[in-house]
């Protein structure tokens, strides 16, 4: 791991907005530079609840503990502050915006991040657009269609990952990108994530899933277990494949 933690998770207590339903019972969790990791575990164990709140989501509140994000106290900023800081989520069920074509889309994300006073040049762009278009192995069709408006789901991951290529994020969290695809599905997914990884080796990735079979294509360095809102077990790959042979059910049964 890298001295200096990129994301650096103390202590972390959060619970559903308005409600008194606390999820996060007390995580802790360092991220380095560049790093992949794994948060791995059973339904409702607070993976996506720890996704979320990191992204600012307004639906999660963070009760204690801090979350130091680059140096800075992440809790205390906007969610548009985290994305211009460097932060993208990739969500386990994308929203789907008819009439706006995915062109339109990253273009007024790329100009909202470079500022309201920058100019950012069409022709740039769309060298742009299409290069990442390439890389990903997508047809430059793809970019005219409204964003995932009747899009497959593995249509809508992939243009989860495209957003990632154009924005380049310095931490992308992925909310169980794997949700509902296909094994093919899943490869392209999974290729389109070390592809961004390898020409980027800065960019620091946490995936949130159930199971280890995203795993086989996208090699995370670290893989934590969450079980009951806390981190019960942390180690190398070789935990992910433990999981798949025997389960949680020793996680669950266990005092946290």
């Amino acid at each position: 791991m890298s001295d200096t933690p990129i994301l650096s998770i103390r202590n972390l207590h959060a619970k559903v907005a308005d409600e008194d339903i606390e999820i996060l019972h007390g995580v802790d969790l360092e991220l380095g530079k560049g790093e992949i990791h794994a948060i791995m575990g059973p339904n409702g164990s607070g993976k996506s609840t720890l996704a979320k709140l990191l992204a600012g989501h307004p639906g999660y509140e963070a009760t204690d503990g801090t979350v130091h994000y680059k140096g800075e106290e992440l809790l205390d900023q906007e969610p548009d502050e985290r994305s211009l800081a460097g932060i993208f989520l990739a969500f386990q069920y994308p929203v789907e915006i008819p009439g706006v074509s995915i062109a339109n889309f990253l273009r007024t994300a790329l100009q909202a991040r470079e500022g309201k006073d920058a100019e950012l040049d069409l022709f740039e762009f769309q060298d742009a657009l299409l290069d990442r278009m390439e890389l990903l192995g997508m047809d430059p069709t793809f970019a005219e269609r409204p964003v995932n408006d009747g899009f497959s789901g593995g249509e809508k991951k992939r243009n989860e990952i495209l957003q990632m290529a154009m924005l380049r994020p310095e931490l992308a969290l992925m909310d169980e990108t794997d949700s509902g695809l296909d094994i093919d599905a899943l490869q392209v997914v999974a290729d389109g994530v070390n592809k961004l990884h390898e020409e980027n080796p800065d960019m620091t990735v946490l995936i949130i899933t159930h199971y280890q079979r995203l795993l086989n294509y996208l090699k995370p360095h670290y893989v934590h277990v969450m079980v009951k809102g806390k981190i019960v077990r942390s180690g190398g790959p070789e935990v992910a494949e433990e999981l798949e042979s025997r389960g949680y059910e020793e996680f669950k049964t266990a005092q946290v």
